[in-house]
């Protein structure tokens, strides 16, 4: 059974609507539809409209045994969660100890912590937010532009070219029109 991709505009109506993005295995380009119309198990067959490419998903729950979740020393970092916009959807990123470097996902780029968008002014490898514990074992992070086109703006405020910046629990941070806010972890 096909399943058609619906143009940008009639996503913004829909949003709410049970509708869900794949992406192209080739190209990576978003294909989206409308998931309440097709039942649990039933198979769809995309064409990218890009590449061309033909690809088939399976909906339904996984088969797959849950995971052990992960210790507590994993996910004590904080992280980041992107505002939907007209570029990307919401996302929620975990940030790890050291240098987390942040930018636009895109093939053939290896970066920490890729955002999914469609942002063209958000570099690649946008802004970097180094995390560390501080002498109470909080972490503390440090926000600085990794010498990105249109800069790094901590809330609306640009960062200078080598400017490190201490940023807090609910920073709000922009990277081309793509903004996110930083969340410590809850004690």
């Amino acid at each position: 059974m096909g399943a058609e991709a619906i143009s940008t505009e009639h996503q913004a109506q829909n949003q709410d609507t049970g509708m869900k993005r794949v992406r192209c295995p080739k190209c990576e380009n978003y294909i989206t539809f409308d998931e309440t119309k097709y039942g649990d198990g039933q198979s769809l067959v995309f064409v990218c409209e890009h590449c061309k490419k033909q690809f088939s998903i399976r909906l339904g729950k996984s088969k797959a045994q849950p995971q052990e979740t992960k210790p507590a020393e994993a996910t004590d970092w904080g992280s980041i969660h992107v505002i939907e916009n007209v570029f990307a959807y919401k996302q929620v990123l975990p940030l790890h100890e050291g240098d987390n470097i942040i930018g636009r996902r895109s093939l053939g780029t290896t970066i920490d912590t890729p955002i999914e968008t469609s942002d063209m002014s958000m570099d690649r490898r946008h802004c970097i937010i180094n995390v560390k514990r501080d002498k109470e074992g909080k972490p503390c992070y440090t926000l600085r532009d990794a010498s990105s086109l249109t800069g790094t703006f901590l809330n609306n405020d640009l960062l200078g070219d080598k400017e490190r910046v201490r940023i807090e629990d609910e920073a709000i941070v922009t990277i081309g029109a793509t903004t996110f806010i930083l969340y410590a972890p809850k004690a």
